[in-house]
């Protein structure tokens, strides 16, 4: 082992800890990654950046802007309907529909979207036949899963291997290569969550009233402030009532206007506070000196004066508030005055200073707002509503153009008439040309820290290949298992990254192995196709956890889920799929 291949598999080492235990977003680790091998001369800054402009990061971007652009034209609002009419006959009728409608929209646009299009449907289908959520969930998570596997342009993943492929020399992955084994993995996935896997799940029926359901039991009560109240000209922030009782101020009202309660609003004598408490506390504000409580009621009776309801709202997967509290990103003051009540975050419900919280990706708020903030909270591409289905307002004039330039992209890049990223690219320009998005939409459309992270993963798998370090691990894993043959080796090869993507990014997952698996199959002679496909596939299979997958992690706190639902309901299901893998996969792709 040469001193440049330690230095590789120190930083990938780090890297691996860094994504198993999260303590940093994935971008960061990825960017992070690709910094420490430039300065430790691995690679050169040529060689570093040059994920950036690597076709498959292009492609993604420009498919996170199709995407966009086929939801924002409404040509997929009929879904829902039918979707929901279904669902109201039968139980068992709704499954198969979702995981099949789940896997068809994932074929060919990303698989978060197609969750978050189809969740809050989903929840209200569950409602009114009389089924819990978490019947229905996981098979709608799985079947997006399952689509992806089937296209190209199916996940990311995929994407990012054919780059890979391509930046090693190998020919890039064709658009429908995928389709007949990843239809065989779809089918296989629906048979078994319809004959076994719908037994394996839970069924934890949610209350009707989300109040009792996050289990707030929360007190409203209006206090004034007196002129011996300590907390007279200090800032809300620094006051006693919040830093030595703890209570969350609501509102404050001054000569009779209402102000919002700023950290830095300074209180005045006969100010009116909005307090919000739990029992406790409630105790403890009767007897604060300098205050002079008006009124107190429940929260129920609230919301009712008010005309506000309590909606269910996920931090989306990538979202811009991930790590930060509702604090730090001023939540009610650009969300029209909603307040968060309380977070859910995976088993744990937040009720005491739930706006100190530092978010995560599949959070669940429950927030109080009117219907004119709940408007306003839609427009948040930060947070999913799901205690409604309303729909967005669609521009149904553009339908026809959006759907005709999306198919276009596809069978151009089938046809082999244009590679995928030049398709892509094309087909984005006319989008903007014929007026289906607009020039400002396309910049928001983008998951930035998805196209950073590939940027960044790519970096992986060119220093890997560089400095021997692939071919070093191959030569281990060729003298341990090579004399069993190919087909043992693929899949071992599956096997590997299907766990290691239950509980880091599957497209991390990809980065660290396909350069592994393309000197694997040219060392032992045989073709390179089947080993990335076997790593493509198994990267996107992800059943067993729920951080494995951003659609898993989406679904967690809607479903009432716990860790071990995943692993009762994916882990017989990942097993079944490594050993259709090792059969199907030489099958389709000879060595």
């Amino acid at each position: 082992m040469t001193f440049e291949i330690a230095i590789v598999l120190g930083i990938i080492a780090l890297a691996v800890v860094l994504f198993v235990s999260e303590r940093m977003s994935i971008d960061t680790v990825a960017i992070l990654t690709l910094t420490l091998l430039m300065l430790t001369g691995i690679l050169t800054p040529e060689e570093g950046f040059a994920g950036f402009s690597n076709p498959a990061t292009i492609t993604v971007a420009c498919m996170f802007i199709i995407s966009t652009a086929i939801f924002k034209s409404g040509a997929l609002s009929s879904v829902g309907v039918a979707l929901t009419r279904i669902g109201r006959k039968n139980y068992l009728l709704c499954l198969l529909a979702l995981m099949l409608i789940a896997g068809t929209l994932s074929a060919f646009i990303n698989d978060t979207a197609v969750v978050a299009l189809l969740m809050p449907v989903v929840v209200q289908v569950s409602d009114d036949i009389q089924v819990s959520p978490s019947k229905l969930l996981i098979p709608l998570s799985f079947g997006s899963l399952l689509g992806g596997v089937c296209t190209l342009i199916g996940t990311s993943t995929n994407i990012l291997v054919s780059g890979i492929a391509q930046a090693q020399g190998q020919a890039p992955l064709g658009m429908f290569e995928f389709t007949p084994a990843g239809m065989l993995f779809l089918l296989l996935g629906i048979g078994y969550m319809f004959f076994v896997g719908r037994h394996l799940l839970p069924s934890r029926k949610k209350p009707k009233d989300l109040s009792e359901e996050f289990n707030l039991g929360a007190y409203l009560t209006e206090v004034v402030l007196l002129p011996e109240s300590p907390s007279v000209g200090e800032p809300l922030e620094k006051s006693g009532l919040v830093q030595n009782l703890d209570v969350e101020v609501m509102q404050v009202t001054r000569q009779g206007m209402k102000l919002q309660a700023t950290p830095s609003l300074v209180l005045q004598t006969d100010d009116v506070l909005k307090v919000r408490c739990r029992m406790e506390k409630f105790k403890k504000l009767k007897e604060e000196k300098g205050i002079m409580l008006k009124s107190e009621k429940k929260l129920d009776d609230e919301l009712h004066l008010n005309n506000s309801k309590l909606y269910e709202a996920i931090v989306t997967p990538n979202s811009y508030m991930e790590g930060k509290s509702l604090k730090a990103l001023n939540f009610r003051a650009y969300n029209g005055g909603a307040s968060v009540l309380a977070i859910r975050h995976r088993d744990e419900i937040v009720h005491e200073k739930p706006g100190h919280v530092k978010l995560s990706s599949g959070d669940v708020l429950l927030i109080s707002a009117t219907e004119q903030q709940a408007q306003q909270l839609r427009q948040n591409d930060d947070i999913l509503l799901i205690s409604q289905t309303e729909r967005s307002p669609y521009d149904y004039s553009k339908i026809v153009p959006v759907l005709a330039i999306s198919a276009g992209v596809v069978l151009t890049a089938a046809a082999g008439l244009a590679p995928i990223a030049l398709s892509a690219v094309a087909g984005v320009v006319l989008l903007v040309l014929f007026r289906c998005i607009r020039g400002d939409e396309v910049y928001k459309a983008i998951d930035w820290k998805v196209v950073v992270m590939l940027a960044g993963l790519l970096s992986m798998g060119a220093a890997l290949q560089k400095t021997g370090a692939a071919r070093l691990l191959a030569d281990y894993l060729i003298a341990g298992l090579g004399q069993y043959g190919p087909h043992v080796l693929l899949s071992v090869f599956f096997f590997i990254t299907f766990m290691a993507t239950n509980f880091m990014s599957n497209n991390a997952t990809a980065a660290l192995l396909a350069p592994i698996a393309i000197v694997t199959a040219e060392e032992m002679g045989v073709s390179v196709r089947p080993f990335l496909m076997a790593v493509a596939y198994a990267a996107s299979l992800s059943f067993m956890t729920p951080m494995g997958y951003q659609t898993n992690t989406m679904i967690y706190g809607p479903g009432n889920y716990r860790f071990s639902d995943y692993l009762k309901v994916g882990t017989p299901l990942n097993l079944l799929f490594w050993l259709l893998a090792s059969l199907i996969i030489p099958f389709f792709f000879p060595f």
